[in-house]
């Protein structure tokens, strides 16, 4: 059984009707906005000063609460990770661009977000500052050419704490937690002491929900995250069901259609051996080994939502089993060549390969054909002329919609 949420909303309730979901929730995050105080701009530049942390302790503690849960509902299969977004990493533009937004803040007093709240309530302050972000945007968009090679610079993906960290999720999670504690504790001790808050105010419950996000983040140091086959396993039974009916077996025909349509984008991956994928692949196909697949799953989800993926081997066992791993880590639109690349090559072969690759007995996913020399991609069946060959098939490729969005930002 697949996780259920993230819920596809345009799936659920329509366009018109996930419209309507976006709205409450945006009307539901700006009112807590606003009644926390955060449409007032002393209030929030106050904390540059210590006097006033309430941002700090209101915006990490949604941090460190969505964080709990969202690793919970994962860790006991409610929550399909894979589906989430989290913003792709470039480095040294991030720090740039966090370094700029931060001197804004302290001079403007808002952060985009806030600024809009303040905006709706018709503060004068509000209102200049997001016509200044409306500039700025403007701004950015006429110049970014001139510094865009900076700007995609240092990019590593989706690149999270426990990646960097070499540390399991559980246990990063347990040390934001305390960390976050930590710096609750030290920015009350700061406001008593520039703001002159008096501690018997801080309200007590605050002790008690601190020790429980602990013992959730223990817990979910003993629950884990799924593993890609807990994942295979929750579907399995139905998808199982697809591999027998031969519901995702696309023939070569219809793959070298996708690969040869403007609209689609078809990414072929090749996951045999270094030694047989030097000794022929198709064109623009890439060398993935079966171990090696998982490093990439981060990367495939970033692929636009016209993406069509073509898993191919020597035959169809080590491709149907990098499918099943595709599958289990939620990557969409993702087909196996019929046959493998030893189909491919009974189809498009011509009389002057076949004499200098003869065919021979192989075993079960090994090649079929026999190169003297190694030549990859500039073997003849590697490029072949679609309008050459008409084929008679049944189309197996039904483009499916992402379920993630692609892209995000910060409120």
């Amino acid at each position: 059984m697949m996780a259920p949420f993230p819920l596809p909303l345009t799936e659920l309730l329509g366009q018109w009707g996930s419209y309507i979901v976006y709205l409450i929730i945006g009307f539901g995050f700006g009112y807590v906005l606003e009644v926390a105080g955060f449409g007032n701009s002393k209030k929030l530049a106050a904390q540059f000063y210590f006097k006033e942390m309430t941002v700090l302790k209101v915006m990490f503690s949604a941090i460190v609460v969505a964080m709990v849960l969202i690793f919970l509902a994962s860790g006991v299969g409610l929550l399909d990770y894979n589906l989430v977004w989290v913003n792709p990493t470039y480095l040294w533009p991030g720090i740039v661009g966090g370094l700029i937004m931060g001197v804004g803040f302290i001079v403007g007093g808002f952060c985009p977000g806030t600024s809009l709240v303040a905006a709706a309530t018709l503060k004068l302050d509000g209102i200049f500052f997001v016509l200044g972000v409306f500039f700025g945007i403007f701004l950015f968009g006429e110049t970014v050419g001139g510094f865009s090679e900076f700007w995609n610079a240092s990019y590593l993906g989706r690149y999270t704490l426990p990646e960097w960290l070499g540390l399991p999720t559980g246990t990063v999670v347990l040390l934001v937690v305390l960390m976050a504690l930590f710096m609750f504790w030290g920015s009350e001790k700061l406001e008593q002491y520039f703001g002159g808050k008096d501690a018997a105010d801080e309200p007590k419950w605050r002790i008690a929900a601190g020790g429980g996000l602990v013992l959730a983040a223990v817990g979910l140091i003993l629950i884990g995250q799924p593993t890609t086959l807990d994942r295979w396993n929750r579907i399995a039974d139905d998808k199982t069901v697809v591999l027998e009916e031969r519901g995702v077996q696309v023939h070569p025909g219809e793959m070298l259609e996708y690969m040869n349509d403007p609209n689609i984008k078809a990414v072929l991956l090749d996951v045999r051996s270094e030694a047989d994928y030097n000794q022929f692949h198709i064109l623009d196909a890439q060398h993935v080994p079966l171990t090696e697949l998982p490093e990439q799953i981060p990367l495939l989800h970033m692929e636009p939502a016209n993406t069509v993926f073509f898993v191919m081997s020597n035959d169809e066992t080590a491709a149907t089993a990098a499918w099943k791993t595709l599958q289990a880590e939620s990557v969409p639109n993702v087909y196996i060549l019929e046959g493998g690349v030893n189909n491919w090559l009974t189809l498009f072969a011509n009389d002057d390969f076949m004499a200098a690759n003869p065919p021979i007995t192989h075993g079960d996913d090994e090649l079929a054909f026999a190169f003297p020399v190694a030549l990859g991609a500039r073997q003849f069946p590697a490029e072949p002329d679609p309008h050459k060959y008409e084929f008679a098939f049944i189309p197996k490729v039904v483009l499916e919609l992402k379920r993630a969005p692609t892209s995000g930002g910060c409120g």
